[in-house]
């Protein structure tokens, strides 16, 4: 039975994990933590903790398992530069699987898309859509990044350079080198994200639309049995899916 600590346990994510976990006879949910709750008072309790809070408080989350020898599941997104290097220097310490997004069908898209960017070569212009809930706090969403991260990978060119987010006014001709991400946001969309590969006279496009909160759930707590098994490094849900 693998033990299994949630933060972030009163946010929607948190909820939707609680509810899932039902379903996984080899998991036991024995606590759930939210911001005014002590982590370390429980975390000996526990295998593995899901973080689903909030950036701000990950480096602490995982700094508090590297002490205690436990594993991390981190679906928080948003991280500052200097959050991201703080997580990323005890990568070495314990099994974690970082990931913008738990969802199969996700991964089956970032999978897709590095395969269509390799065919389609660079003729072809790169556009990002995302579109989320009313609520959501950080844009673009962490998937539409993985994505770009993805396209700009495949193409050798760093992302921080030719990124454009949105556009307005005489903006001039699009570059050929440039990846386009478009962030909506609106009414209780969970999520959807869609990859645009535009030539002139053909169109590919490659969706994702998530209607519920438990595919990413489900994910988070499958990646969760995965990585207690796992040797210290970074991982991400390709690895947990067989995808790499």
């Amino acid at each position: 039975m693998t033990r299994v600590i949630i933060t972030g346990a009163k946010g929607r994510m948190g909820q939707a994990l609680i509810s899932c976990a039902k379903n996984f006879r080899d998991l036991k949910i024995v606590a759930a933590i939210d911001r005014d709750d002590d982590l370390g008072a429980v975390i000996s309790k526990t295998d593995v903790v899901i973080d689903f809070s909030s950036h701000d408080a990950t480096p602490a989350i995982t700094g508090l398992c590297v002490k205690n020898k436990k594993a991390i599941v981190i679906g928080t997104t948003g991280h500052s530069d200097a959050e991201k290097t703080a997580i990323l220097k005890l990568k070495t310490k314990i099994p974690m699987v970082w990931a913008s997004n738990f969802s199969t069908g996700v991964n089956t898209l970032f999978w897709l898309t590095r395969k269509a960017v390799e065919i389609l070569g660079a003729d072809f212009d790169l556009e990002i859509v995302e579109m989320h809930h009313r609520l959501k706090k950080d844009a673009p969403s962490g998937t539409a990044k993985s994505l770009a991260e993805i396209l700009a990978a495949v193409r050798n060119q760093q992302l921080e350079k030719i990124a454009r987010h949105g556009r307005v006014g005489i903006v001039g001709e699009r570059t050929a080198a440039e990846i386009g991400i478009h962030s909506i946001r609106g009414g209780d969309v969970v999520g959807d994200h869609t990859v645009i590969f535009a030539n002139i006279g053909e169109r590919l496009e490659l969706t994702h639309k998530a209607s519920s909160r438990d595919t990413f759930a489900n994910g988070a707590l499958r990646a969760a049995l995965w990585v207690v098994n796992q040797k210290p490094g970074l991982y991400d849900m390709q690895d947990v899916l067989g995808l790499k």
